[in-house]
């Protein structure tokens, strides 16, 4: 089986799973539970191969660590050398008794009540980490998996039945994570999380960004570069973008992420480790962004982000003394945080960084404290590098337009402005529009060759952004504008005398219709 018929298989697997499941549960809810398990097993089997590992390498006949008995001394001595050597390696560790395969088949063939089980595991995963390095990356990890809530049942056994019908649904499927040069399991998480956020109406933009709309931020900040040193996401979601960021670039030494939603940040973490980021690679924290940012005084190779658009934040006065917003003596309005997302970054971009950021399109061009930052982040800092339009309704719970703003501090090309016009380029689908591959391609082939292209890109010169006022809408710097075709008015004038005539004509008709019955005609023929 190729990977690409893998891939649609688990996807297909574990959305069934998913969905005849979830009961009368809402997608959003039965989210937190699903991907939870996914995690849970594909921790299980990545120790299983780590600690048969460690097994072989003693020699000793062990051959299976999930066939060790806890209560042997012997196979006690082996099971906590292979913990050890496992907080080290991977982050974590679990007893031969909480892997989920022995889970799930005590649950099926025994019909054993697992849910106190399951519990205790769940939380022995995140507190066998404590005064470790890994600690922060597992702390509460799975404290969205509420087992007492009446939403998986009524009863206790009601809702031990059902977690029971889950794990033996995944557990009998295989992961293949020994196969270490596919990311087939990734692949499948990031469709689910995608269906997920489909079905949760507004409230997916919170924690997933569109995958051909992250795609494009990632092939942007990668342009040119072969590694990352660090990539950075101010509002990270479920972690997609970066991770997106990571499969373009040949190689992304650091992940960085800051994400205000506690289930979200939660799914983050688990999306980063199942795609097998080492604990050590990544560091995702849970914080308002703009008013606890956890990673001050850090600079980033890489900064991408999709913001929540138009969001109220506290534009505190307070902040102006803030290095990140001191420079530009003013704060974006209480109602639209959106400019202070882009100085938070821009203060957070290395110097010789790329950043890249989904926007509303008001930024373009609103005036007051908007529109000041905006001048001083061209005319002083001349830091802004190209503005690409997107097409409506591409995102999860808005249909509203946006755009792409490219920032870098020291540029190359440092005396113009990159415009480009992509609104039409999407497919359209049932309820949405879709950025294609082929649209993609298009917008990064133009972006990189930064060149005029007719009804579609423009170099726009500074002063030709002065002249402006600083107001960077679209159709300012990109004419789109199709001209009528010429109408000929000599041939519309013989057309009207046609049809006149021919009028003329049917008139007489009807008349002598009329004067054979005997009646009035409503024409007076020649009139």
């Amino acid at each position: 089986m190729s990977q690409s018929q893998q891939l649609q298989q688990l996807k297909k697997q574990l959305w069934n799973i998913a969905n005849d499941l979830r009961g009368k549960m809402g997608a959003d809810e039965f989210r937190d539970y699903i991907l939870g398990f996914i995690f849970y097993k594909y921790l299980s089997d990545k120790f299983i191969r780590f600690a048969n590992n460690i097994l072989a390498e003693e020699g000793e006949g062990f051959d299976n660590f999930a066939n060790f008995d806890t209560s042997n001394p012997e196979h006690l001595e082996y099971i906590e050398e292979v913990k050890e050597n496992a907080i080290d390696e991977i982050g974590y560790a679990l007893a031969p008794n909480q892997l989920f395969h022995q889970l799930a088949k005590r649950g099926k063939q025994d019909q054993a009540f697992i849910l106190d089980d399951l519990a205790d595991t769940l939380k022995a995963i995140e507190q066998g980490t404590l005064g470790t390095d890994s600690e922060e990356d597992f702390a509460n990890l799975f404290e969205d998996i509420d087992l007492t809530s009446t939403k998986l049942g009524n009863s206790p056994d009601d809702r031990n039945e059902l977690i029971v019908k889950v794990l033996s649904h995944l557990d009998a499927i295989d992961f293949d994570l020994s196969n270490t040069e596919s990311d087939v399991l990734g692949d499948a998480y990031e469709y689910l999380i995608g269906e997920f956020a489909s079905g949760a109406g507004k409230k997916a933009g919170e924690f997933y960004t569109p995958q051909m709309v992250s795609t494009l931020l990632a092939k942007i900040v990668t342009s040119g570069k072969d590694t990352i040193s660090s990539v950075y996401d101010p509002t990270c979601g479920s972690g997609s973008l970066l991770l997106r960021v990571k499969r373009e670039a040949n190689d992304v030494d650091r992940i960085y992420g800051q994400e205000m939603n506690r289930t979200t940040y939660n799914l983050a973490r688990m999306n980063m480790i199942l795609h097998d980021v080492n604990f050590t690679k990544f560091d995702i924290k849970q914080e308002d962004t703009l008013k606890r940012p956890q990673h001050v005084g850090m600079r980033f190779d890489a900064i991408v982000a999709n913001p929540p658009f138009s969001a109220k934040w506290s534009a505190d006065p307070l902040l102006l003394q803030d290095e990140r917003f001191s420079d530009y003596g003013k704060l974006a309005p209480k109602t639209k945080a959106d400019m202070a997302f882009v100085q938070h970054m821009l203060h957070h971009l290395d110097d010789n960084g790329t950043m890249a950021v989904v926007l509303p399109h008001g930024v373009l061009f609103r005036g007051s404290s908007e529109g000041d930052i905006r001048e001083y982040i061209i005319k002083n800092l001349n830091a802004l590098d190209a503005v690409i339009g997107l097409p409506a309704n591409i995102f999860y719970g808005t249909s509203i337009p946006t755009s792409v703003l490219v920032f870098k501090k020291n540029r190359k090309h440092d005396k113009d402005v990159f415009f480009i016009d992509a609104s039409d380029c999407f497919d359209k689908q049932k309820n949405q529009n879709m950025l294609l591959p082929e649209h993609i391609d298009t917008i990064i082939k133009t972006y990189q060759a930064r060149e005029n292209v007719d009804k579609f890109a423009h170099v726009a010169s500074l002063k030709d952004i002065s002249d402006n006022d600083y107001n960077l809408n679209i159709p300012r710097y990109v004419d789109t504008f199709e001209a009528e075709p010429d109408v000929d008015l000599a041939a519309v004038a013989k057309a009207l005398q046609d049809l006149e005539k021919k009028s003329q004509e049917t008139d007489a008709v009807i008349n002598g219709f009329c004067e054979e019955l005997g009646i009035d005609s409503p024409f007076k023929v020649g009139s």
